[in-house]
């Protein structure tokens, strides 16, 4: 049996990411635990869906040792386009940036387009299934926003919506929101009170995607089990941090504080073993 890893190492060394390639404008499915299913529903692909079982490559390595472009293959910045509904922003892949082994995600003002705010996102572009996923990371605290670590797929790749979901709401950052989606069907959401400002230092996060299961974790210690209605179709690994709109009773009324930043020292996954 063999495993196959992604992994995202962000480590000292100022690499801007504004040389990467804008995405082809697909983003438009919504990656969100709070908005309605019937906002969302998402129609499943007509051709045959491939199961998660199935590993995006056989290897992979994503090691942000050197520059963009030795990983611009495999991972991007979203630019350009709004998710729209809640999401109070647009894509810009400016506001994003590796320094100081960290990689920044940051929310700040939008004078080119409307909504009025920027945001960041950053994703693989290839999609990954089963298996352990892991993020260090340091959230926004500030009311009205998300940071988020996140698998999603959906109509606009011609798969049915699934995802599965760590978001960390800026209003209180001592607790953690798990979620997922599986065929658009959500309200799965579980907080977790962690014990400790998220907010304050890096701490490891994941989630552990089994064809039964799924099992989020915090700095290696199980937290919470879902066992019903699971996902099944491979996604793309994402990270993003976004202001809302319209959801204030989810995440308190954003007041318009910017910029601020979300900090990632990594991302990892390791595929389940075969067979």
């Amino acid at each position: 049996m063999k495993k196959h890893i992604v992994s995202i190492m962000l480590i000292a060394g100022t690499i801007a990411l504004c040389g990467c390639s804008a995405n082809n404008g697909t983003s438009s499915d919504i990656q969100s635990s709070s908005q309605s299913e019937s906002q969302q529903t998402a129609e499943a692909a007509t051709s045959e869906v491939e199961t998660a079982e199935a590993p995006a490559e056989s290897s992979v390595l994503a090691d942000l040792t050197g520059t963009y472009d030795d990983v611009s293959d495999k991972f991007e910045f979203s630019d350009g386009w709004s998710n729209g509904s809640m999401f109070n922003c647009t894509w810009r892949k400016s506001n994003g940036s590796i320094s100081d082994g960290s990689m920044k995600l940051t929310i700040d003002k939008d004078l080119l387009d409307k909504p009025p705010y920027s945001g960041a996102e950053f994703r693989s572009r290839d999609f990954y299934g089963y298996g352990m996923y892991e993020v260090v990371m340091k959230p926004i605290k500030n009311d009205g926003v998300v940071s988020s670590f996140f698998t999603y797929t959906g109509p606009s790749d011609n798969n049915p919506w699934d995802e599965i979901d760590i978001e960390f709401l800026g209003k209180d950052t001592t607790k953690v929101q798990f979620n997922y989606f599986t065929d658009g069907k959500g309200n799965h959401e579980f907080l977790y009170d962690l014990g400790f400002d998220a907010s304050e230092e890096f701490h490891t996060y994941g989630f552990d995607w089994q064809a039964d299961s799924i099992t989020w974790y915090v700095d290696g210690e199980a937290v919470y089990t879902a066992t019903e209605n699971i996902p099944s179709t491979p996604g793309k690994i994402m990270t993003n941090v976004w202001p809302g709109t319209g959801v204030d009773g989810w995440l308190n009324a954003f007041d318009g504080t910017v910029p601020i930043t979300a900090e990632y020292k990594s991302v990892d996954f390791t595929a389940a073993e075969e067979g």
